[in-house]
């Protein structure tokens, strides 16, 4: 992951990201940097238009968290009763396979 952190860094600096580059930021970093790693992180990224990948990332993740939000709003209540059910329900099914 510190590889692909590298990159955006550069990136972001307005640098081009190329094999040089990436093993500096990661040495600098304190990072022991694999050279086939950052081989084939730059030959991944070539011709690749890393902003527009980005952008791309947010708007998908941004419907993700959409239904996240709404999940956390829900009454914490229904969930604690819906947890006992359920052991109870597995208590007993546990039960079960003890006489069965």
């Amino acid at each position: 992951m510190e590889y692909v952190y590298a990159a955006m860094l550069i990136h972001k600096a307005g640098k081009k990201v190329d094999e040089t580059t990436v093993t500096k930021v990661l040495e600098a970093a304190g990072v022991k940097a694999d050279a086939s790693r950052v081989k084939a992180l730059v030959a991944a990224l070539d011709g690749v238009n890393i902003d527009e990948a980005i952008e791309k990332a947010a708007v998908a993740a941004a419907p993700v968290a959409a239904p996240a939000a709404v999940a956390a709003a829900a009454p914490v209540e229904e969930k604690k009763e819906e947890k006992k059910e359920e052991k109870k329900e597995q208590a007993a099914a546990g039960l079960g396979a003890l006489f069965g």
